[in-house]
């Protein structure tokens, strides 16, 4: 059965995350081969994937990345991409690849 995988980009400049990126697929496979399948395609995805927010303060700044970094340690990175689940109407715990795209380039394997 077909499950909807997503590759996200953290746009991130002068050490903020200013943006979020998505594009999603429906596909098949172990796990495995769906994350090569998004590690494959980030760099051509980055241009077709729809913009998000990031999330700012009350003073209008950016999370930095230092900040972003936290919140992975934790695991609680995936809260700050709830409107890109939401969106994309993905199930609880998707299967997402995370590229960095600092100062324009893009950081893939």
């Amino acid at each position: 059965m077909p499950e909807t995988i997503l590759n996200i980009y953290l746009i991130i400049e002068k050490g903020n995350v200013i943006s979020f990126r998505a594009k999603s697929y429906s596909v098949e496979g172990d796990d495995n081969s769906k994350i090569k399948f998004l590690k494959e395609n980030a760099k051509i995805d980055f241009n077709e994937a729809m913009t998000f927010q990031s999330p700012q303060n009350s003073k209008g700044e950016f999370l930095s990345y230092k900040k972003f970094s936290k919140l992975e340690k934790q695991g609680m990175q995936f809260q700050l991409f709830e409107e890109i689940f939401n969106h994309f109407q993905v199930p609880q715990n998707p299967l997402v690849c995370v590229t960095p795209v600092v100062d324009g380039e893009i950081y893939s394997q």
